[in-house]
Order: C-alpha cells, then sequence, then structure tokens
C-alpha cells in the first residue's frame, strides 16, 4: 500500500503537481533504507535535494555598497583646468580697422558682395513675372465674356 501511494505521489512530482508536504514525504522516504528496487534511481536526488535542504549560506551579503568620494581629486582637477584656461587664453584679433575710410572701402566692398548674391537669387524667381501677365491676359478674357453677356442678355 505504501509503495503504491509512493508511486502515486512519484507521478504527481513529475507533473508537477504535489504539495510541499507531499514533496517531504517523498524525500523522507528515498532517504531511508527501504527504498523498492524499481525505485532506486530516485533516491540520489532526493537525497540531493534533501541534503541542499540543510545547507545555509553564512557570509554576509552587502546590502548597500560604499561610495566614497575623493574630494582631493576633484581640487586637483579644477586646478588643471583653471591652468589650462589661463595657459592657452591668448587676446584675440578680431581684425579691427583704424582707418575710417578703409573701414568704409571694406564694408563697401562686403554688401556689394551679398548684393550679387541676392540678385542671383531673384533672378531665378522672375519667372513669377511670366505668370502675373496670363493671369491679366485671363482678366481681359473675363471682360470680353462680360461684355457679350450684356449684348446677348444672358446674364441676371
Amino acid at each position: 500500500m505504501v509503495l503504491n501511494s509512493i508511486d502515486k505521489l512519484l507521478e504527481k512530482y513529475e507533473n508537477g503537481e504535489t504539495s510541499l508536504k507531499e514533496e517531504q514525504v517523498l524525500k523522507n522516504y528515498f532517504s531511508g533504507d527501504n527504498v523498492a528496487p524499481h525505485l532506486e534511481h530516485y533516491k540520489p536526488m532526493f537525497v540531493y535535494f534533501l541534503g541542499n535542504q540543510q545547507e545555509q549560506y553564512t557570509k554576509a551579503l552587502p546590502l548597500k555598497t560604499k561610495r566614497t568620494f575623493n574630494y582631493r581629486w576633484l581640487s586637483v582637477a579644477a586646478v588643471a583646468v583653471i591652468m589650462f584656461g589661463v595657459y592657452f587664453s591668448r587676446p584675440v584679433d578680431y581684425g579691427t580697422i583704424d582707418d575710417p575710410e578703409l573701414a568704409f572701402n571694406e564694408v563697401s566692398k562686403q554688401l556689394a558682395m551679398i548684393s550679387n548674391h541676392f540678385n542671383k537669387g531673384t533672378a531665378t524667381v522672375n519667372y513669377l513675372d511670366e505668370i502675373n501677365k496670363g493671369t491679366s491676359t485671363l482678366n481681359y478674357l473675363n471682360e470680353i465674356e462680360n461684355s457679350t453677356s450684356i449684348i446677348f442678355k444672358t446674364k441676371n
């Protein structure tokens, strides 16, 4: 009778349907010396589970990491950045011109260049004038239609 119930429990165990108490019954059965010969191949597995259940982890787990920030390195980096800035900062010459007549000539030359570029851009938009001419021609056709409708009194 006990062997029959162990077989049923093993079948439930293989299907993943056993409770914790039923698994404990299986572990206790296979840890004993009275194991049926046809179930001997299950014995190492359940003995391992029973022994593994008794193991405990004794080392302490660090739950929080301790972060220590070394402020000395921050000050060293700040000094290095300041020294780098002081060493490489040179006065920048933006090309200022002291002579007013020379400055006027330079500005005139630059404005002429900008004007040429604007003229090139407006040259490509000249086709819009042709469209305006076409719409004015259509307005003449509307006038002719109005006059013919007055003559023939087709308009209300």
